[in-house]
């Protein structure tokens, strides 16, 4: 049984004001045919199929169009939703594709035996059985109760996540047995494990209550195919249970990642090997870091280096203590001869806040936000009167944060 696994697509990601959308297109017919190439008999992807609940219209229309390509491929399709996606979304299409040889699972089901999936080998036979988990949100799966602090909220999930995947795994045997088949199983997830290494895309998903799913609390799967996590990795070492990644880079720090397509390889012994399979990059993202005449030298180097006939988009950080009005000039000029597009401009402090937190010694957790904005007033050069018109204006932010938390 050969399984290709993808997650975290973000169809509609509009990207500092730039669509994906030829990314989008590109990844796709790429990825049909590497599926024909691969005579791959099912494509898993964990989570996160569009970037927003809503996502525009020409969104949905690739994903459409990528479930149609799919049919002459004659590989099936499990679709799970992520944290991103909207259930209801999802549902609207669900039953018309499921005539298209694809499965999409939107949420935990009401009936769990509706999460698990038979998937067949090209010869028809059954090849392997999907626990088929999307996202869980808390509300499916956890009881709210009063009175609990949040240690006991994270717990009691983490403990209420657990058992869904513990439950999907016994029914997942019961059908083996039923079925009297020895054959693999597969599950699914759209979390965050311990010990994984994040993206700044990444969301956290299960704000103040989990914040990571311990790895030996999940069931004895065959392979475990998870998503939400953008960098491709294995979890804790382990060989059976990975992240693919994000099919393009969705931020600047995963511009120089090599993004993958795994491509899994079963059978009734378990899990025979996981190959990595380079996607091609289709739009180059690269942050650049220094100061003027850093940079200056940088784009020298750059030069040689940039494809001709594609543009580069380009975040550029700044190190510098002395203000700039033009900063945004200067670097355009610098870059003004190359394939490039400059997207972002951070001015980075330079020794100037080093030394400040090297001083105290703290970490942002041990600080308040008032702390925090203080010694940030105290790094800059302002008038009394502007110290106060500041102040006062973050006291407004935090009462209308406050006010919305209650």
């Amino acid at each position: 049984m050969r399984i290709l696994h993808t997650s975290d697509w973000h169809l509609g990601q509009h990207f500092m004001g730039r669509t994906r959308q030829a990314e989008h297109r590109a990844w796709c017919d790429w990825l049909v045919q590497t599926v024909i190439e691969q005579q791959a008999d099912a494509l898993i992807i964990a989570g996160d199929i569009f970037d927003t609940g809503t996502p525009p219209s020409y969104a949905r229309e690739q994903y459409n169009r990528f479930v149609v390509q799919m049919q002459d491929s004659g590989c099936q399709l499990v679709i799970l939703a992520g944290n991103h996606d909207s259930v209801a979304m999802l549902n609207e299409s669900k039953d018309l594709l499921a005539q298209l040889n694809t499965h999409v699972i939107s949420s935990v089901a009401a009936d769990l035996n509706q999460q698990v999936l038979q998937l067949k080998q090209r010869n028809g036979e059954i090849g392997a059985i999907v626990c088929a988990i999307p996202y869980i949100r808390p509300r499916d799966v956890q009881r709210s109760q009063a009175g609990q602090s949040a240690e006991e909220k994270q717990s009691d999930l983490q403990q209420a996540i657990a058992e869904h995947y513990a439950q999907l795994f016994a029914k997942a045997e019961a059908l083996r047995d039923s079925l009297n088949l020895s054959v693999p199983i597969i599950g699914t997830g759209h979390l965050t494990t311990v010990g994984v290494s994040l993206t700044e895309s990444v969301r956290e998903i299960y704000v103040g209550s989990l914040t990571a799913f311990p790895t030996d609390a999940f069931p004895a799967f065959d392979y475990l195919a998870l998503g939400h996590i953008h960098r491709p990795q294995k979890v804790a070492g382990l060989e059976h249970i990975r992240y693919s990644g994000s099919p393009i880079a969705l931020s600047f720090d995963e511009g120089r990642q090599q993004k993958q397509l795994l491509c899994v390889d079963l059978d009734s012994n378990g899990l025979q090997s996981v190959e990595v399979l380079p996607i091609p990059c289709f739009q180059r993202l690269l942050s650049l870091s220094g100061s003027l005449a850093e940079l200056e030298q940088q784009f020298a180097e750059l030069a040689h280096e940039l494809d001709q006939n594609a543009v580069t988009w380009l975040e550029i950080q700044v190190r510098a203590d002395e203000y700039y009005s033009d900063l945004e000039e200067r670097v355009s000029e610098l870059c003004a001869q190359l394939p490039v597009e400059v997207l972002r401009v951070r001015r980075v402090r330079g020794t100037t806040v080093a030394g400040l937190s090297a001083q105290s010694g703290e970490v942002l957790s041990e600080l308040t936000p008032n702390e925090v904005f203080a010694k940030r007033l105290h790094s800059e050069e302002l008038s009394a009167e502007q110290v106060a018109v500041l102040q006062g204006l973050h006291a407004q932010v935090l009462a209308q944060l406050q006010e919305g938390e209650q």
